[in-house]
């Protein structure tokens, strides 16, 4: 029987044992996103920036799969060309495709569901342009990755990992494609309560943004435009901040997740200046420095 017969469930809301929603833009209706469900995950996918908005996983700790790197990038057949931000974009330049659903996530179960899942992760609306340069910061962002997916088995515990640019109005525009500058991370899991379980979440920003004033970076904008160049990006900072400033920056709806943030916020803090509460990690020793301390 052909695995493909039945389409792909995608990601599972009620995976927690509790109802963690896919995230929804704001205000829904002629904004919303397109759903594109895969093995254990879903892309949210954004037509008009040829961009994923948002992905959401499943991953399941007790039933990880430790299975070799198998695919090759390819257009999602279900998308227009014009829709998905191809092979065009990422050749012949420095630009890495970044997986947001992590390879890794979703491979998990029995064998042909996890190889499915790890070939599903190699579609371009799953990938997102990023610096190529491998610098200690994003050594520390891959390592937090890593270190959630290694947590999970571990423990044999449940998480579900919502994941996605910022799609900003200012991003740089390289070969018709607006190119994100931060990516964000929300990590939830079930944590034991006296009434059943309790939802926990934390949230964190890569924020690639080069370190130059606005003169410097227009220049340079200006520099890599005339030469068919991606744009300037700069060393990725990682940040713990918490799920509400993802919301902000994201305009997306994160249901529950919002309440259930385990980010310490000091009673009072002012919204308005959102990045003072951003605590930048530079070893994984600091990712739960500043955070309550979950059961």
């Amino acid at each position: 029987m052909d695995p493909r017969a039945t389409p792909p469930a995608g990601y599972d809301p009620l995976f927690l044992g509790t109802s963690v929603p896919l995230p929804r833009r704001r205000g829904g209706g002629a904004t919303d996103l397109v759903e594109l469900p895969s093995t254990h995950f879903t892309v949210l996918l954004d037509r008009g920036r040829r961009l994923a908005a948002a992905t959401a996983v499943v991953v399941d700790g007790a039933r990880l799969r430790d299975l070799p790197r198998s695919g090759d990038w390819r257009p999602d057949p279900r998308v227009a060309p014009q829709d998905q931000a191809g092979e065009e974009l990422y050749a012949r330049n420095d630009l890495d495709r970044g997986h947001l659903v992590r390879r890794r996530d979703p491979v998990w179960g029995e064998p042909a569901e996890a190889a499915r899942a790890e070939a599903d992760t190699f579609t371009y609306p799953n990938a997102a342009p990023q610096a190529s340069a491998f610098n200690q910061s994003k050594e520390l962002w891959l390592g937090l990755e890593d270190h959630v997916l290694q947590a999970a088995e571990a423990v044999r515990r449940r998480l579900a990992v919502l994941t996605g640019p910022v799609l900003a109005a200012d991003d740089p525009l390289y070969r018709g494609v607006q190119v994100p500058r931060l990516y964000w991370k929300v990590v939830a899991w079930a944590a034991p309560a006296p009434a059943g379980v309790r939802l926990a979440a934390v949230a964190h920003v890569l924020d690639q943004t080069p370190q130059l004033g606005s003169v410097d970076l227009q220049a340079a904008s200006a520099r890599a435009a005339l030469a068919d160049e991606p744009p300037p990006l700069g060393p990725f900072r990682t940040f713990a901040v918490p799920v509400a400033d993802v919301a902000d920056l994201t305009g997306l709806d994160l249901g529950p997740l919002l309440g259930a943030d385990v980010l310490v916020v000091p009673a009072g803090a002012d919204r308005s200046g959102a990045r003072a509460r951003w605590r930048e990690l530079r070893s994984l020793a600091d990712v739960a420095v500043g955070r309550r301390p979950v059961p």
